[in-house]
């Protein structure tokens, strides 16, 4: 496999298993998927967490001037470790796939690499979205933080 479009490393103080709560569940993701740059309502949000399965997601952008219809399939589901599916926000068969990898740090600290790949995107267009990855997990950060 190529090298990812992009990957990001983040360490958090909350055991693994609670990590991988935070992308499987609905609850959580609804809270984390956006930032606090926009909402994803959690009655929007849809997860069938198993290889696969789908799952979906509406986010509302630019205080709800812009409406994202997120969807994709589960690939692999080896909980806590390792999570990865497809994501879209357009119609047909264009699809990223977003791996997430949790190692246990021990002492109740995780380390999650998030990598995207797909070549769908110009590289303007993935350092957008690296962007928007940072945010959204800084807003996990502070879920995760109490």
């Amino acid at each position: 496999m190529a090298d990812p479009n992009i990957s990001i490393t983040r360490t958090f103080d909350a055991p693994r298993e609670t990590v991988w709560k935070e992308w499987t569940m609905p609850e959580a993701f609804a809270d984390w998927y956006g930032g606090t740059e926009a909402e994803v309502p959690v009655d929007s949000v849809e997860m069938d967490v198993r290889e696969g399965g789908a799952w979906k997601a509406k986010m509302f952008a630019m205080d709800g001037k812009m409406e994202i219809d997120w969807h994709g399939a589960y690939q692999e589901v080896n909980e806590p470790e390792r999570l990865a599916f497809t994501v879209s926000d357009r119609p047909g068969d264009v699809f990223d796939l977003i791996t997430v990898t949790l190692t246990d740090l021990g002492d109740g600290r995780t380390e999650m690499v998030m990598e995207q790949s797909g070549d769908h995107m110009d590289e303007a267009g993935y350092a957008r979205a690296k962007e928007g990855w940072g945010g959204f997990f800084d807003r996990m950060e502070e879920r995760l933080a109490g």
